[in-house]
């Protein structure tokens, strides 16, 4: 099995070269061995274990929570439950941040009704209510 540098390795899990080091000094991924001049060879499964780091995050776990779902893949005990229910959490964190978004969407609507647009700055009602 052919072994990858640093940069191959990155670009194939699509991450940037600084991300594979990261997720290296975290833990996520195995520190690779090493050439005699000190080059990194990482073995083909990083790509994977990258790709999956990568989607975990776009779907809004933390580094802290992608970690327990590697481990779960790990661990004789764990089970897709286990996994279902870290889903689950995500998921309700997600509800709120949507609920949060709106809720600033609805004031910020209500403050750019209020602005006519003209005027001086210091009769802004937008700037006046951010200092209330």
């Amino acid at each position: 099995m052919k072994s990858l540098t640093i940069g191959r390795a990155a670009r194939l899990g699509g991450v940037g070269v600084e991300t594979m080091r990261f997720y290296e000094r975290e833990g996520l991924i195995p520190e690779p061995p090493r050439t005699f001049s000190g080059y990194r060879q990482y073995p083909q499964e990083t790509v994977s274990r990258v790709r999956f780091i990568k989607r975990a995050q776009e779907l809004g776990f933390t580094l802290k929570e992608v970690r327990e779902l590697l481990s779960f893949r790990a661990s004789p005990r764990a089970s897709c439950r286990d996994v279902k229910e870290k889903a689950g959490i995500r998921m309700e964190d997600i509800d709120r941040k949507i609920e949060d978004l709106r809720r600033m969407k609805r004031a910020l609507s209500k403050l750019m009704a209020a602005c006519e647009g003209r005027g001086s700055v210091s009769e802004c009602p937008i700037l006046d209510a951010m200092e209330r």
